[in-house]
């Protein structure tokens, strides 16, 4: 059995303000000197980078979709050890999930495996009794989730705020925070939603410093912390990587970051590392050669559509990359992975691994998908299923090479990706803790 005092952050729909109140109350908790462990419900890459602004701790995803419900509370677990609160922002509204599979991915069934209280985050702009009745319809649709309290969010005035607590009294649920509008504190967005961290390290510093004194100054954080306190003990074992130890050197894997390369799973590097890599980080915008004795390559998700000038005028570090891929060492792509080995970007030259080219488009590709490993790779013997997630706005062509990656079975049925030498590359982002021989099978092809 497991205590850790935990909150799940929901709210009845997308742009209610989960977000800020999320990170501020991490914030706010670690100012007082408490390790704060964060958590994002789904497979969203960038507010964990703003979770890891306020913690100083890894931000982890909890994804029931591509992971499955039984690893979610293990997977708490571990993020969650030795620390003394842990705070679980959700996805979108409180009962969305996965398309056409009910609630599963859903921040209420994740708050449910965690045996979670959760705090409802409520846009309180234009509404004032009827906020009474948006909150008992949440509070009562699943008996199994258990909502302790509310903040309201985007309250106009003091008149505004004695309206709404005077409805809410009739819910039986307590008020633990008021936030007021403050647009100071608004992160910028694109495409995709917010602008990781990476790319504005100072700007990002002081939002999260202002979501912090917001939730400070607008929210009960003795209740609130009184009220992860309750929560039950979690039973089971924390999720650890399996360890493969192996005779002599620990093979040198480089792995892309930096502004353009942001998009990672923390447990991705743990299981390289559990299986026998020694993990090494660069950024394709600065570093000109590889890291000594790179022995494999993982290039993961981001934005390269935006630094595609400058990872173009990175010559050095494309041979680099082309070199090694062409003397079949295993490379591994995601996503903004796929784009950079392509041939071009958006008419800039990438590093020419694959013979496709890339631009940007303005449909979003955006959903879960089922895959199938078409065919033997660094990643997967042919044959191996998973679960991933699609999500860019850009375009390949051709979206498969003569060997493909993945075949995909939802929503519609295709291939996609390129399978050739010891390069794997794909839109498809993956969580390898749900099928840790991933990491296994591509450390040891690194080792040759």
């Amino acid at each position: 059995m497991v205590s850790v005092p935990r909150l799940v952050i929901a709210a009845p729909a997308s742009g209610s303000g989960k977000t800020t109140v999320a990170t501020g109350l991490m914030a706010a908790f670690a100012g007082r000197g408490l390790a704060v462990s964060p958590h994002k419900v789904g497979p969203d890459y960038i507010d964990p980078g703003y979770h890891a602004l306020a913690t100083g701790r890894p931000g982890r995803n909890l994804d029931a979709y591509m992971c499955g419900p039984d690893l979610i509370a293990p997977l708490f677990t571990h993020g969650a050890s030795g620390c003394d609160l842990a705070v679980v922002e959700g996805v979108m509204g409180l009962y969305d999930g996965a398309s056409g599979q009910g609630e599963l991915a859903s921040t209420a069934q994740v708050s449910k495996l965690l045996r979670a209280p959760v705090v409802l985050v409520v846009d309180a702009s234009s509404q004032s009794r009827s906020v009474a009745a948006l909150v008992h319809g949440f509070a009562s649709w699943d008996p199994e989730v258990r909502i302790g309290g509310v903040i309201l969010n985007k309250v106009a005035s003091d008149r505004h705020e004695a309206l709404l607590r005077e409805a809410l009294d009739e819910s039986g649920l307590p008020v633990l925070g008021v936030l007021r509008r403050a647009p100071q504190v608004a992160t910028p967005s694109r495409h995709l939603g917010l602008v990781p961290v990476a790319e504005r390290q100072t700007d990002a510093l002081d939002a999260v410093g202002a979501m912090g004194d917001r939730v400070r100054e607008g929210c009960d954080l003795d209740a609130l912390m009184a009220l992860a306190r309750s929560a039950p003990d979690l039973p089971g074992e924390a999720w650890e990587p399996e360890r493969h130890p192996a005779p002599g050197t620990r093979p040198v894997v480089a792995v892309a970051g930096g502004a353009a390369f942001t998009f990672a799973y923390a447990e991705h590097a743990e299981l390289l590392t559990a299986a026998g890599a020694e993990v090494v980080v660069f950024d394709p915008l600065r570093d000109e050669k590889l890291p000594a004795g790179t022995a494999g390559l993982v290039v993961g998700g981001g934005f390269p559509e935006v630094y595609a000038p400058e990872l173009s005028a990175n010559e050095p570090l494309r041979r680099a990359v082309t070199g090694l891929a062409r003397s079949g060492a295993p490379v591994a792509a995601e996503c903004a992975g796929l784009l950079y080995l392509a041939r071009e970007l958006d008419d800039r030259p990438m590093c020419g691994v694959l013979d496709a080219s890339a631009r940007m488009s303005e449909r979003l590709t955006l959903g879960y998908r089922q895959a199938v490993a078409v065919s033997d790779s660094v990643l997967a013997v042919a044959g191996t299923r998973l679960r991933g997630h699609e999500f860019h706005r850009t375009v390949l062509e051709p979206g498969a090479g003569t060997t493909p990656a993945w075949g995909l079975h939802q929503p519609e049925r295709r291939v996609e990706g390129f399978v050739q030498g010891g390069v794997h590359a794909s839109y498809l982002h993956t969580h390898w803790a749900a099928a840790p021989g991933i990491a296994r099978r591509f450390v040891e092809q690194c080792r040759g």
